[in-house]
Order: structure tokens, then C-alpha cells, then sequence
């Protein structure tokens, strides 16, 4: 178990021994220094169930807990705050496990679970833009460390591949073709070849009728539609994958199943639905009416799963990749990306496909939802002329713009090198500073700040990582030089060692919360840590066996630094 588990644990006993059976110790990092290292925030709860002095209740607890083999004598704060600080031969045994071991310290869970990430999701009518930036590095993200802790991960593509506008699509294809078009290097601009077939279809009455009866070819299977459909399919997901590749974003084609998967079963979910008696009529529509659900009328709120045309709705597709999810890949757990106005879609279809047995009690749906990128007005990301801003145009700024930065601060390195650096810091930009922020809650983009050497940002971690491998090179030493024991004697040693122990804790919180920017808080506190080691700390001027322990401290760091960026997807640079 990790560090604050342990001592949780340890105290939950006090606690009983104290007469509070089942009370929480509330357990958490000090705030400051001078109160310790942890802090049990959980006496003043149990001492007002039990109607007793919360201070003489601390004082039996610290009294009774048996924590000596880890920290020193427990103090009592306050009203009742019970102030840990662990032993200095505690912290250098625990990191000396911690740097020995390749996962540094996080533990696989008890229970592994089976666990689908639905993310990224693009319309392959058209290009990937910053409506899409979000689901696919927050899901991207989760997943990683998911899988760090030791789940299965199933990555899930639910790409829009099918619906009217494909039909459309389709007979602009034979249109061009018909004419003589080059179609691959009008399908090379997948915009500009959406726009073109979108003003036919809006301008020509005849064009748009044959369009409608493509659709319908489409859904019957014609072969020289289907034909047509996986061409523009190939193209736009070749596009998608550039994309992936260049935001280090681990999606490949095999992860890909869009809506036109669960085609075939959408009139067999509506089946379904009506012999559990789920179904009723309205205006022609085919709804689930779920209590739950209503308006400020007190009406319930339909589900409509068959429009009064004959025609599914995206309700319809999700339940039957709900259904395909628990009972073909047997997820436990299945985890949809998405931002947050779609809560109310996704709680009402998440209640249907329990109560119509699609999806088995024991099975976990979460609604991971994120809020929306702003632009510095405060209103949706936009382009100065107020246009979608392409997802392709803006990792290609971030990576000029970080190259000017990486120019300046080191201009002697190869060119080559220096945008090698500038795609690792001008992508890293971009995530992190997405990452960083609460994902419930919209944020500015700004590219002064996501580009700035100081605060939470991913160039200031990248340069804390790059520092600390400096310190090798300056040296001449290679990793290994950092062996033998540490020794934790300084107070900024200390600040490093306690802060680095709270890694696990943190994964681990991250993973269950599915909270990306609370792993993005602690590296940027790790890195302060650190600068304050490293500057009251001397590393390479020390004697021996001081010089080998800071070293191994400067290792553990780096190590950890470049583990927890890779969590986020995001590169480290051994230069900046």
C-alpha cells in the first residue's frame, strides 16, 4: 500500500482503540512544513460522535498508535489535528524501494479490471479540429495510467462513419469522378472536398435528391456505395492517425469501431426495448420514458431510440455499443470521454441500458465529462475570422512557436536537434496545458502561458527534467553512479524525499477519478521540491557518500519527472 494508505491504516486502528470503531483518519499531505510531513484531519468527525473533547480524543489516538517504526512521536495541534513526521532512516529505506523498483512504488490494484475508454471520436467527414483536442488527450491520459496501474485497457474509437452526410459525400465522389477529378488530391483537402459536396447538396435540388438515394443504397449494402464509403473512410482516417502520431496519442485503426459497427443491431436494440415493455409511441417516435428523467413540468423526458421516419437516433447507437462492450469485450468497467454537455444523453442511456439488461448491474458506466477550450474572449476557441481552428494548424503553430523559444534560450544546438526539442516542447504545450486544469471546468487557451519556462506548464517540467539530467553530463556520470545509501539530513532533502514518496498516492487518485491534472499539480510540485534541493543541496561538490546519495536523489527525480509526463503523453527532452 502506499505511504498514506500505511498510515492511514495504522491510525484507523488508534482510532478504535480510542473508541472510535470505523471512524475515517482523514489522512493527507501537511500544508505546511512545520506541521509535519502528513496530518489526520479525522478526530474532530469522531470525538463529535462520540460527544468528547476532540483534543483529549487526539491525545488517546496519537497515544495509541503504533507508528514508531516509521515516524517520530505523533503531536496534537489545535483542536485535535494530529501532526505525523516521518523518520529520516524511514524516508531513505522507502526511497531506496521506490528506486529500485520500475514502477516506483505504485502497486497494482487488488482487483484488475477490464477497462473500454471511449475517446477521441471525430466525424470523418471532415478534419480533426480543437473540438476534438480535449476527449482525445484526457482519454489518451486515462488510459495510460490505467494501464500503468496494471488494467486491461480497451481503447475505443467511436468515429462518426456513418449517416446522411455520407450518402452525400459518396455521390460528390462519382460527381468528380464523373468528370474526370484527380479524387485523391481533392480527398488530400477533406475540408475543403466536405464543403464543396455540403454547397451542391444545398444548391442542386437534383444533386441533393441523388445524394438522398445514396444514403439508402449505402444502408443496403450496395457495393459500389461501400466501395466508395471505405475510400473516404481510408482517407479521413489516414488523416486521424497523422493527427495521433504527432500528439504521441495511442490510437491506432484497429482501436476504431464508429456508429456504422453497430448498425445492423440498432433495429434489434428497439426490439429488444419493446418486448421488456421499455417502448411507448410519441408523436410517431419510437421512447423510453424513465421516472427519473423530467423536465421543470414534472414530464418525463424521452429517450428516442426510433424516429417517427424509421430513421436511429445517436441514443440507439450507444445502447448497442453498450450492449457490445459489457458482453462481447466483458468490460467491467467502461469509462465515455466526452464534454459535459452531453451529461444529460449519456445519464439517461446509461439508466435505459441498465434497466433493459444490456448492460449487467455489475458492470461500471462513467460519463467522464470535460469542459469546453476558450479563446481569450472568454468565448469558443476560434480562429481570428471566426472559424474552426483546425487541429493540424495548431500543433504546426505550437511547434514554430516553440521553436523560437528553443532558438533563444539555446542557440548552438544543431538545428535539427532544436526542432526535434521544439516538437517535444510545443506539443507537450498544447496537452499539458489542457491536462493541467481541472477537466469539469472550461479554460482560456493562451499561448504566452502554455509556452512559459516558469509556473505549472509542460515546458517548465521539461526543463526541470532536462536540469536534472545536466547534472550527469556536467559530471561525466552515467546513472550508475548514483548508487549506495541515501541520507536524508537537510530539510530541503527531506521536502524532495517526502514529495517524491507521494507519487504512488497520487497515480493512484488519478486513476480512480479519472483526474489527469491532479498528477499534473504534483510533478509541478515535485519540480519545486527539487529546485529547492538543488539550490540549497550541493550535488556534484559534495564528499563522499553524500555526493552519491544527492545523485540518487537527482536519479529518482528525473525518473519520476519523466514516468508522470509519459502518463500524460507528453515527451522529455534529455536538452532544452
Amino acid at each position: 500500500m502506499n505511504l498514506r494508505q500505511l498510515l492511514e491504516s495504522r491510525l484507523i486502528k488508534a482510532f478504535a482503540e480510542a473508541g472510535a470503531t470505523g471512524a475515517a483518519a482523514l489522512v493527507a499531505p501537511a500544508g505546511r512544513p512545520e506541521f509535519g510531513d502528513y496530518q489526520a484531519n479525522g478526530v474532530m468527525a469522531a470525538a463529535g460522535k462520540l460527544k468528547t473533547n476532540p483534543r483529549k480524543f487526539a491525545e488517546k489516538v496519537a497515544a495509541a498508535a503504533d507508528v514508531s517504526d516509521l515516524a517520530e512521536p505523533l503531536e496534537v495541534a489545535g483542536p485535535g489535528f494530529i501532526n505525523i513526521r516521518l523518520k529520516s532512516n524511514y524516508l531513505a529505506d522507502r526511497l531506496a524501494q521506490m528506486g529500485a523498483d520500475e514502477h516506483l512504488g505504485v502497486e497494482k490494484p487488488a482487483c484488475l479490471q477490464r477497462i473500454v475508454v471511449d475517446y477521441s471520436g471525430p466525424n470523418l467527414a471532415k478534419e480533426m479540429h480543437v473540438g476534438h483536442l480535449r476527449s482525445t488527450i484526457i482519454g489518451d491520459a486515462i488510459a495510460r495510467v490505467l494501464e500503468f496501474l496494471g488494467h486491461e485497457v480497451i481503447r475505443q474509437n467511436h468515429v462518426g462513419d456513418w449517416g446522411t452526410q455520407f450518402g452525400m459525400l459518396i455521390a460528390y465522389m462519382d460527381r468528380e469522378a464523373a468528370e474526370g477529378k484527380d479524387l485523391s488530391v481533392d480527398l488530400a483537402d477533406l475540408e475543403g472536398f466536405y464543403q464543396k459536396a455540403k454547397r451542391a447538396f444545398d444548391s442542386d435540388s437534383e444533386f441533393a435528391a441523388t445524394a438522398r438515394e445514396y444514403v439508402v443504397k449505402l444502408q443496403r449494402g450496395d457495393e459500389h456505395c461501400r466501395r466508395r464509403w471505405h475510400e473516404f473512410l481510408k482517407q479521413s482516417l489516414d488523416h486521424c492517425e497523422e493527427l495521433y502520431a504527432r500528439l504521441g496519442v495511442e490510437l491506432t485503426r484497429n482501436d476504431v469501431r464508429g456508429e456504422s459497427a453497430y448498425n445492423d443491431d440498432l433495429p434489434n436494440i428497439v426490439d429488444d426495448l419493446k418486448a421488456k415493455r421499455l417502448l411507448a409511441e410519441s408523436q410517431g417516435a419510437q421512447c423510453v420514458f424513465l421516472d427519473e428523467f423530467k423536465n421543470k413540468d414534472g414530464e418525463a423526458l424521452p429517450v428516442i431510440v426510433r424516429k417517427s421516419d424509421g430513421g436511429y437516433l445517436y441514443a440507439t447507437t450507444d445502447l448497442a455499443a453498450m450492449r457490445y462492450r459489457a458482453g462481447v469485450l466483458k468490460a467491467d468497467q467502461i469509462l465515455y470521454v466526452t464534454d459535459s454537455r452531453q451529461s444529460l444523453h449519456f445519464r439517461q442511456v446509461f439508466a435505459v441500458a441498465k434497466k433493459a439488461g444490456f448492460v449487467p448491474e455489475g458492470v461500471s458506466l462513467e460519463h467522464v465529462a470535460f469542459g469546453m477550450m476558450l479563446g481569450p474572449d472568454g468565448r469558443p476557441f476560434k480562429t481570428r475570422e471566426g472559424g474552426t481552428v483546425k487541429l493540424m494548424a495548431l500543433l504546426d503553430e505550437a511547434e514554430r512557436r516553440a521553436l523560437e523559444l528553443v532558438s533563444e534560450k539555446n542557440p548552438d544546438l544543431p538545428e535539427a536537434q532544436k526542432r526535434e526539442i521544439a516538437k517535444a516542447v510545443g506539443i507537450g504545450a498544447i496537452k499539458y496545458a489542457d491536462l493541467s486544469q481541472s477537466r469539469t471546468s472550461d479554460y482560456v487557451f493562451s499561448w504566452d502561458k502554455m509556452l512559459s519556462l516558469d509556473g505549472n506548464t509542460a515546458p517548465y517540467m521539461q526543463y526541470a527534467y532536462a536540469r536534472i539530467r545536466s547534472i550527469f553530463r556536467r559530471g561525466g556520470l552515467s546513472d550508475e553512479a548514483a548508487a549506495g545509501n541515501i541520507v536524508i539530513s537537510e530539510p530541503a532533502e527531506r521536502a524532495l524525499a517526502v514529495k517524491l514518496l507521494q507519487f504512488p498516492e497520487t497515480v493512484e487518485v488519478a486513476a480512480a477519478e479519472c483526474t489527469p491534472h491532479l498528477l499534473c499539480n504534483y510533478l509541478f510540485e515535485l519540480a519545486g521540491a527539487f529546485m529547492g534541493f538543488y539550490e540549497g543541496c550541493p550535488v556534484l561538490k559534495s564528499d563522499e557518500p553524500l555526493r552519491a546519495s544527492r545523485l540518487m536523489l537527482c536519479r529518482l527525480t528525473a525518473g519520476t519527472v519523466s514516468t508522470g509526463l509519459e502518463l500524460l503523453g507528453i515527451e522529455t527532452p534529455e536538452q532544452m
